[in-house]
């Protein structure tokens, strides 16, 4: 009989408050990376491979409820309750930018060719603004139905992808016309929406369902329900076998994207999961949750019988590698002992 195994996940500390949104980066020459956003203030960089923490981006004055990183990694960007969205050094830490808007800042995203942040919030508009020309006006491309609550490119950022708080759907828009050209309907707020890795699929979360929608035509694949209310999915971006999901009650699950069978659940976070995330290469996915706490789970939970993670295929990558980021990446002395204390 095959041994029962059981996940044991790397677990992050740092953050003293919530974890509300994660992203990671595509995978880039120094490997990939890990941004955190927080009800601290204060988004939070790591090595997406060990979640090894490389700095604090600190600036915000409220707190921070959406973060990405652009296409190489060289840029982050930050949504906040102060009214602002940030633009950072990623190398550096260094704050580079910072938009004003009249209300909280829910949701922001980098174009795929890096040349545009998209954000979206309580004040029910999304704004593009030009990175070539950051001190240029954004263009607001609509007026929303609702309060933005996730936002993101598709279709090689023809098309902008966006969902709110207070209603259901979630809304395609196209970026040179500014009009609604699809709603994937919802009976619940769509709380999380990711596009796969190969283009292929939306995943979307609305109340104890997580659904899969055809990114190109728009036709509804898959539809599962889930034990509880659910806030976060994620889909495994390297064959797309698989899925994970997070809510209300604490735990990860690992389902079938086939047949919608449950095939792990992983306990260990102590409050409510808001946003989990695979990896760009599939091998781990990040669990964020409102007991403050990253955690990072292996694809396939490890028996005693499996061998070294070091050359079991994935690919590791050394201090070496993310040095460039770590030197230079400004930091307070207080932070930095705070989070070796935790670790």
């Amino acid at each position: 009989m095959d041994k029962k195994r059981v996940a044991v996940p790397l677990v992050c500390h740092g953050h003293s408050r919530p974890v509300v949104d994660l992203f990671y980066s595509p995978v880039t020459p120094d490997g990939f990376f890990l941004i955190s956003a927080s009800k601290d203030s204060s988004p939070m960089l790591r090595n997406g491979d060990t979640g090894d923490w490389i700095g604090t981006f600190e600036g915000h004055k409220g707190a921070v409820w959406s973060c990405c990183l652009d296409t190489n990694a060289l840029r982050a960007a930050s949504g906040s309750a102060d009214f602002s969205a940030k633009i950072w050094d990623a190398l550096t830490g260094d704050e580079l930018y910072s938009f004003a808007h009249k209300h909280i800042v829910r949701a922001c995203g980098f174009s795929e060719d890096t040349n545009f942040l998209l954000t979206g919030g309580v004040e029910k508009v999304l704004r593009i603004y030009d990175m070539n020309r950051p001190d240029a006006p954004p263009r607001e491309v609509a007026k929303t139905p609702g309060s933005v609550r996730a936002v993101t490119w598709l279709h090689s950022d023809q098309t902008i992808l966006s969902s709110c708080t207070d209603s259901g759907g979630v809304r395609l828009w196209d970026v040179r016309t500014g009009d609604i050209v699809r709603t994937l309907e919802t009976k619940s707020p769509v709380t999380s929406a990711e596009v796969s890795q190969d283009g292929r699929y939306i995943t979307t979360c609305d109340g104890s369902s997580v659904k899969f929608w055809d990114a190109n035509h728009f036709g509804l694949v898959k539809s599962y329900n889930m034990p509880c209310t659910v806030e976060s999915s994620s889909l495994e971006p390297k064959y797309g076998f698989k899925f994970v999901a997070g809510g209300e009650d604490m735990w990860i699950r690992v389902f079938d994207f086939h047949t919608g069978e449950e095939l792990a659940c992983n306990k260990g976070h102590h409050g409510p999961v808001h946003c989990v995330r695979f990896t760009p290469t599939g091998e781990s996915y990040a669990s964020g949750s409102e007991d403050g706490t990253i955690r990072i789970w292996q694809t396939g939970p490890l028996t005693n019988d499996d061998v070294d993670m070091t050359t079991n295929g994935k690919v590791k990558v050394s201090s070496e590698e993310v040095s460039r980021k770590i030197e230079g990446f400004q930091i307070s002395d207080e932070r930095k002992t705070k989070e070796e204390e935790d670790l």
